[in-house]
């Protein structure tokens, strides 16, 4: 299969070319200004070519819609899914090469408010944050390295707070180091290759803690990722990256971080979190600093999610033809899926494929199954058929005591009751059930006009 190129730079060039990438000439504060730009348009890719205090560009909103995903990878949606699940499959080991663009410009313990355009998010915020920074680590026995996106609040100078998120690889990474009393060398990568990006954005079994991400990536994007040592730390970063710090995790120093805005459009907790000291900042001659706000970061999983869900549930299931994760629950926690009973031995499957989905993604709360001649991506369609074929004395189906995600304020730590809702129809009962078809129209080929000069 031919594909793009997914450096950074090109794919965002691709979204100039699509007419997605809108440019912001007039001078803009990182002081929740910008931030409140972005979320105005949320998907909309935003260019900021004048921020206040700093040469640096900053771009937002970048994966931030389906319709930019698209734009980038030239693809439909069941290409993209499978082209990933494929890469996922199927690593290639990255290329070692001596230079690239990253390295351009050099400062050793700098002041990142100095040098990087940190915004401040949101008022309650604890301090400004970089959102949008892929971290790099390396496993000191199996040499396997991890990259994972994680939040960074600046503290001073060349200080930052990370927070750690309990289960994550990193945090085991830096668990280890911190037994040792060792401090844990990391490179923080801003703009990586889109195949890196959404390897850091996979999640769990997906990704088992011995497989190096770099070969994912290069998986992802059907070439070996050029990769270039660091300066300061026994780690390797892209090459044609936009900006990279270098530093190391400390195994004893801690302040308090947050509050900060999750993903779920809520306020985290503020926590004791790990100083992160930057020992070394070097980036492109022109470099573009990438935030990712609240709507980016689920949808950057959106069809990793939908693939791997997707192969769990036909496995179980196999009348299931498709499978979408909504945006009211954030890419993450709503699920609906399309089945198509073509013999009475169906019926049944498509409640079996409410708990294949939920074994394949602890964080799903909600699964709503209908039949495949409703558009699962279209939310009227599927308010339809629970309004004509829902029952809710035989298809409501409660699961009480599950575990979900921690971040959702109404779980007790996590655990909720889950909610399936059978909105088919029996096998056979469809010849009595069918849909009137609405006959084309082509409105181009009629005289039309808004003039309001009368009737």
């Amino acid at each position: 299969m031919d594909h793009p190129d997914f450096s950074f730079r090109q794919a965002l060039q691709r979204l100039d070319s699509a007419g997605l990438l809108l440019k912001v000439e007039d001078e803009v504060d990182t002081d929740l200004e910008l931030t409140s730009v972005l979320f105005k348009q949320p998907e909309r890719a935003m260019l900021f070519n004048n921020v206040k205090g700093h040469d640096t560009r900053v771009v937002g909103n970048f994966l931030g819609a389906e319709e930019n995903v698209l734009a980038i990878y030239q693809m439909d949606v069941a290409t993209i899914r499978n082209f990933i699940t494929e890469g996922l499959t199927n690593p290639i080991a990255p290329k070692h090469v001596e230079s690239g663009p990253v390295q351009a410009v050099q400062r050793n313990n700098p002041d990142l408010l100095e040098y990087l355009p940190l915004p401040r998010y949101a008022p309650n915020d604890g301090g400004r944050y970089i959102s949008g920074g892929v971290v790099i680590a390396k496993d000191p026995d199996s040499g396997v390295f991890n990259a994972s996106y994680h939040r960074f609040m600046h503290v001073a100078g060349n200080k930052l707070a990370i927070q750690l998120d309990l289960g994550r690889d990193l945090r085991h990474l830096w668990e280890q180091a911190k037994a040792k009393g060792e401090r844990l060398p990391i490179a923080i990568v801003l703009g990586a290759d889109i195949g890196i990006q959404y390897a850091a954005g996979i999640m769990g079994a997906q990704l088992p803690r011995d497989m190096d991400e770099f070969h994912v990536a290069s998986g992802i994007c059907r070439a070996p990722v050029e990769l270039i040592d660091c300066k300061t730390v026994p780690l390797k970063v892209p090459a044609n990256a936009e900006i990279v710090m270098e530093g190391y995790i400390s195994p004893d120093e801690e302040v308090e971080e947050g509050p900060f805005m999750e993903f779920i459009g809520l306020y985290s907790d503020v926590s004791p979190s790990p100083i992160t000291t930057v020992e070394c900042l070097y980036h492109r001659e022109d470099p573009i600093w990438h935030v990712i706000m609240t709507k980016e970061s689920p949808i950057l999983r959106k069809h990793i999610l939908e693939g791997a869900i997707l192969k769990a549930v036909q496995a179980s299931a196999p009348c299931v033809t498709d499978v979408a994760l909504t945006e009211g629950g954030l890419y993450r926690f709503h699920l609906h899926i399309a089945v198509k009973k073509e013999k009475a031995a169906d019926e049944g499957y498509q409640r079996n494929a409410i708990f294949a989905a939920i074994a394949a993604l602890k964080d799903l709360d909600l699964i709503i199954v209908v039949d495949d001649d409703i558009d699962i991506r279209n939310w009227t369609d599927v308010e339809w058929a629970l309004a004509t074929r829902f029952d809710a004395s035989k298809g409501l189906i409660l699961m009480p005591g599950s575990r979900g995600h921690e971040y959702v304020p109404i779980s007790e730590d996590g655990v909720r009751t889950k909610l399936g809702i059978d909105a088919t129809l029996p096998f056979g009962f469809e010849k009595r059930h069918f849909r009137v078809p609405i006959p084309p129209a082509d409105l181009s080929k009629y005289t039309t006009s808004l003039d309001p000069s009368g009737i």
